[in-house]
């Protein structure tokens, strides 16, 4: 109990600028937390409903049927992510552009995947957003607590001037005052490191998925698209 006092009188007895420098570190690994949670919580989910719309859209299910059905839901107030929004976004494209008589096959295939390639990108943004944040915190936080040490000890050495003895007893609380700063920048930096690694390579796997099903739904589109063209085109 007294080693927790003795370092909370550190804390507080520290000058000014060290503790606007833990100040800063606190700040940055409580963010980095709450980010972290929340991340994980978005990666579950993403992975969730992919894993849903997945075992519909493979179901054999029509797929106008399907969309109808995620017209329900956007009515309801439930906004299509993940590999729904891409399915929405190309077959919302498909459709339109199929009306067009004098519109071809390529062209058909090359707006949905156009759109798609959209909604992609929307998801990309969606699924990696903050994590810049967390590499940010994990690079710089053992430097911002270096620069809280270096300044605490010269403010130690500074305090010897007017010391009429220079013993250890003198400068060492001063130097564990700067010495907490660069342990707060590693508290903050390890945990932002490991968890953007983590949430990087997961990010990535589910936009590969992502990627996946979208050349798989174009395949399907392009199958459609031509048995469609063939239809309308008049025989002699």
């Amino acid at each position: 109990m007294s080693e927790e006092l003795g370092l909370i009188e550190l804390i507080f007895g520290a000058s000014a600028v060290v503790q606007a420098v833990m100040l800063i570190l606190v700040l940055a690994s409580l963010s980095s937390w709450f980010l972290i949670i929340q991340r994980v919580m978005l990666m579950r989910r993403a992975d969730e409903a992919l894993l849903s719309f997945e075992e519909r859209f493979w179901s054999g299910i029509d797929l106008a049927q399907l969309y109808r059905e995620g017209n329900q839901a956007v009515a309801d107030g439930e906004l299509p992510t993940g590999a729904e929004s891409l399915f929405r976004a190309g077959f919302k494209e498909f459709s339109r552009l199929s009306q067009q008589s004098d519109m071809d096959a390529d062209a058909i295939l090359e707006g949905s995947r156009r759109a798609m390639r959209v909604a992609l990108m929307r998801e990309t943004d969606r699924i990696e957003q903050h994590l810049p944040f967390l590499a940010s915190v994990g690079s710089t936080s053992p430097y911002i607590g270096l620069l809280g040490t270096v300044w605490g000890i010269m403010h130690s050495f500074r305090g010897l001037a007017n010391a009429t003895q220079a013993t250890l007893a003198t400068v060492a609380p001063g130097i564990s005052e700067a010495l907490i700063a660069t342990a707060m920048g590693l508290f903050a930096a390890i945990p932002a490191v490991l968890a953007y690694n983590r949430l990087a390579a997961r990010s990535d796997a589910l936009l590969n998925r992502y990627e996946t099903f979208l050349d798989e739904f174009s395949g399907i589109l392009q199958r459609q698209t031509y048995a469609l063209k063939a239809h309308q085109t008049p025989r002699a």
